[in-house]
C-alpha cells in the first residue's frame, strides 16, 4: 500500500535542531571506545532483526542508534498489511548488511511505545538516528519506494551523524546465499514470486494477472487472495491525484464514485477506519446500483485488511445495520 510520507526531509531538519556535529562526535567516541575494548564483534545476519519491548527500548534502540540507524516496524498479529511489509523489511535488513538495524514492536503488547510515537495506524515505520526519532512512512509500500527511503536514511546517517553501520559476519547462518537461507517450497511459488516482482516494478496489471493465475487453480489460496486485493487497490490509486480526489469527495458527498475513490486513498494511506466509515455512510445514504457499488468496494477493502482484523469485524456490523 502506498505510504503517506516517503520523504526524508525531516532528517535534515532534525539534524539542524539537534546539532548533528555533536551527535556525530558522540558516535565517533562510541566507536573509539568500542575499539579500545577490542572492537565491536561482527554479528550474524539474523541479529539484524530484533524484537523490542518497552523494557528494552532504551538499550536495544536508543543506545544502538549511536552506532547504526534503527528502523522500527510497528506491527500487530491481526494486521494483514503488516504481514506483507514485515518480511520485506526483514529481508532488506539482511540485504543492507548492517547499514541499519530493524526493530520490531508489537503494538498490542507495547501500548506505551505506540502512544509515545503517536501511532495512529499500522504498519507504521520510524527510524531512530543518534537518539533522535523521525517518521518514515505509514502503510505498506512497493519495495522500490521503501529502498529509496532506506537509501536516504543510511546516507543521511553516515554524512550527518557519522554512522556507518555494524559489521556483519558473512559466514554466519542466515547470510545471503548461505546454508541457512530457506529455499522456497510450494506449487505456486513461481507465480507468487512473479507477482511480487511485478509489484516491485510497478507493474500492477502483471501482479494482478499472476495472482489470478494462482486463484484460477486454487480459489481459496490466502496469500493470492490478499495479494490480488492489494494489487487491484494499488492499480486503482496509481494514477489518482490525491488532492483532486479528496476535493471531489468533499464537494459532492452524494457522488458515489467520488466517495469510493476517496475510500481507496484512505485505505492506502493507512486510514482504515476512515475508509470503512466513508463507504458504510455511502451505503446508508444510497439505493439500487449506487448502494451495490459502494457495498462491493467495501467488501473488496475488507479483503485487503483481512477478515480477522477487528476493524473489519466492526465495519461488517456497521454495514449490516446500514443495509437492514
Amino acid at each position: 500500500m502506498q505510504p503517506r510520507n516517503m520523504s526524508m526531509s525531516g532528517v535534515v531538519d532534525l539534524a539542524a535542531v539537534k546539532a548533528a556535529g555533536e551527535a556525530k562526535a558522540k558516535a565517533e567516541q562510541a566507536r573509539a571506545e568500542a575499539a579500545r575494548q577490542g572492537g565491536t564483534p561482527a554479528v550474524a545476519p539474523s541479529a539484524l532483526v530484533i524484537d523490542v519491548d518497552e523494557a528494552g527500548f532504551e538499550c536495544d534502540v536508543l543506545q544502538r542508534s549511536a552506532e547504526v540507524p534503527v528502523v522500527i516496524d510497528f506491527w500487530a498479529e491481526w494486521c494483514e498489511p503488516c504481514k506483507q511489509l514485515g518480511p520485506l523489511l526483514e529481508r532488506l535488513a539482511v540485504e543492507y548488511n548492517g547499514r541499519f538495524l530493524l526493530a520490531k514492536v508489537d503494538v498490542d503488547a507495547n501500548q506505551m511505545l505506540m502512544q509515545q510515537f503517536g501511532i495512529q495506524g499500522i504498519p507504521a515505520v520510524f527510524a531512530v538516528v543518534a537518539g533522535q526519532a523521525l517518521p518514515l512512512f505509514q502503510g505498506a509500500a512497493p519495495e522500490a519506494q521503501i529502498r529509496e527511503t532506506l537509501d536516504q536514511l543510511v546516507m543521511v546517517a553516515e554524512e550527518r551523524f557519522g554512522l556507518t553501520g555494524i559489521q556483519v559476519d558473512p559466514n554466519a547462518p542466515g547470510a545471503a546465499g548461505g546454508e541457512g537461507a530457506p529455499a522456497p517450497v510450494g506449487p505456486y511459488d513461481a507465480l507468487l514470486e512473479a507477482a511480487m516482482s511485478a509489484l516491485d516494478a510497478g507493474d500492477m496489471a502483471g501482479a494482478v494477472q499472476a495472482y489470478k493465475n494462482v486463484l484460477a487453480d486454487d480459489p481459496q489460496h490466502p496469500e493470492a487472495k490478499l495479494g490480488l486485493a492489494q494489487a487491484e487497490l494499488l492499480a486503482r490509486v496509481q494514477s489518482m491525484d490525491p488532492q483532486a480526489v479528496r476535493k471531489a469527495a468533499a464537494d459532492a458527498p452524494a457522488d458515489v464514485a467520488a466517495q469510493i475513490a476517496a475510500a481507496d486513498l484512505d485505505l492506502v494511506g493507512g486510514h482504515v477506519e476512515d475508509a470503512f466509515g466513508r463507504l458504510v455512510d455511502t451505503v446508508r445514504r444510497t439505493a439500487g446500483d449506487d448502494r451495490t457499488a459502494a457495498r462491493l468496494r467495501l467488501l473488496e477493502l475488507f479483503e485487503v485488511i483481512g477478515a480477522d482484523d477487528p476493524r473489519v469485524t466492526a465495519a461488517r456490523q456497521a454495514l449490516a445495520r446500514a443495509l437492514y
